[in-house]
């Protein structure tokens, strides 16, 4: 009967490290490509979102990685230029990535033709062209959160809203920096004026985009604007504040686009106090108060370490934990698919494709992805200043969502 034991024993071992083996044979290191500016002029949101996405796969390769397989993240700081970000963009191919996080809307026009060829998915949250949304005509190209059409119906729907459900007749600005991305929304903008019957009046701000007193005395005084819509940059969200302030406009009568919504664009005006009813956009949740966050600064604790600083910057930072949990859910439907870690490019483009209503914690809002829709839906937030803090002024939203998808068909 020893003997028995023993030798149940041993073949229990034998079978156990055949498993073990066989699971290890079957583990693959997956690897990614993230363009990032660190460096260049748009750094002060990639040194607080870039940080992020590594802090997401760090928590989910310290839990075992997706089925077993690690994530290796390959960064490449680009520095907002064109001929870096398409050298970048071949490195990651070399190195093998099944999936790349694109870095500006220059260098993203410049890098689909490659996605589409390589069969190798990018994505594109808050830039790039609008029209990309539409997977079908951009298979490998998914902008994965609200792009600029989408902001555009969100902050119409903000607007009449705050002007008491009724915007027929209501003079809204448009105060926009001029070039392509800038322009971007205003064909919608002049499709909901027209279907609304409100006056919109454009304000265009020239590069460098910080010189607006002009422009905003005109709002201000000449159109007396019920709603002023503004698509700023860079230093221009916090002049913009800092000179509607100075003109005695309520800054609850003003929405920004995505890229003045940061903690970062608040300091710049002055400060909280000098802020208070600013409305801003965003496609991921602000603040601290989430569950993922929570993980991320356990995982840190466990280390001996203290949170990292990209944190409090939580407009931005939580944007690359979007980045970085949307990426890794694709992979993670395509190695369920596939049985295996041994993905390419064109499993996880139809991983991205079985995402249904992923919210992780409601951090995010409810994505799907479909073929005609690869921004999940094209859900947007406000939220408002109000004390040391954004604070939602309501729920996830999608504005004239029938408007943005017939654009999207006709292109």
């Amino acid at each position: 009967m020893k003997h028995l034991q023993t030798g149940l024993l041993m073949a229990g071992m034998v079978a156990g490290a055949a498993t073990m083996a066989m699971t290890s044979a079957q583990a693959k290191e997956i690897v990614v490509g993230m363009a990032c500016d660190r460096t260049g002029p748009t750094q002060t949101v990639g040194v607080m979102l870039c940080p992020a996405y590594h802090d997401y796969v760090k928590l989910i390769n310290s839990k075992g990685g997706i089925m077993g397989n690690k994530i290796r993240v390959v960064e490449i700081d680009t520095q907002y230029k064109v001929p870096a970000s398409v050298e970048a963009y071949q490195r990651f191919k070399k190195e093998g990535a099944v999936v790349v996080a694109l870095w500006g809307t220059p260098m993203t026009q410049a890098i689909t033709s490659n996605l589409n060829a390589d069969h190798i998915p990018g994505t594109s949250p808050g830039f790039g062209t609008a029209a990309a949304a539409n997977g079908e005509k951009y298979p490998y190209l998914f902008p994965m959160a609200a792009s600029y059409w989408s902001q555009a119906g969100a902050a119409v729907t903000f607007a009449k809203q705050e002007l008491g459900g009724n915007i027929k007749g209501k003079k809204i600005a448009f105060i926009f920096y001029d070039n392509p991305a800038g322009r971007e929304p205003i064909p919608v903008l002049e499709k909901l004026a027209a279907l609304e019957g409100f006056e919109l009046k454009k304000f265009a701000i020239p590069p460098p985009g910080v010189e607006m007193k002009v422009q905003v005395q005109d709002i201000t005084r000449r159109y007396r604007a019920d709603f002023v819509i503004s698509h700023l940059f860079g230093k221009g969200p916090s002049v913009h504040i800092k000179e509607f302030k100075r003109m005695g406009y309520p800054l609850k009568k003003l929405l920004s686009f995505v890229w003045g919504a940061g903690e970062a664009d608040i300091n710049g005006a002055g400060g909280w106090a000098k802020a208070q009813g600013y409305n801003a956009l965003n496609f991921a949740g602000v603040g601290s108060d989430y569950a993922i966050l929570d993980e991320i600064k356990a995982m840190y604790k466990a280390e001996g370490k203290d949170a990292p600083e990209a944190m409090a910057s939580t407009v931005y930072y939580n944007r690359g934990i979007l980045a970085g949990a949307v990426h890794l859910k694709a992979i993670e439907m395509a190695v369920k698919a596939k049985g295996s870690g041994d993905i390419t490019g064109e499993d996880v483009q139809k991983g991205f494709l079985a995402i249904k209503d992923f919210k992780l914690g409601g951090i995010l809002p409810p994505l799907n992805f479909t073929d005609l829709d690869h921004e999940g839906g094209g859900w947007a937030r406000v939220f408002r200043v109000e004390g040391d803090n954004f604070v939602p002024a309501g729920d996830w939203l999608r504005g004239y969502r029938d408007v943005v998808i017939e654009m999207l068909k006709a292109e």
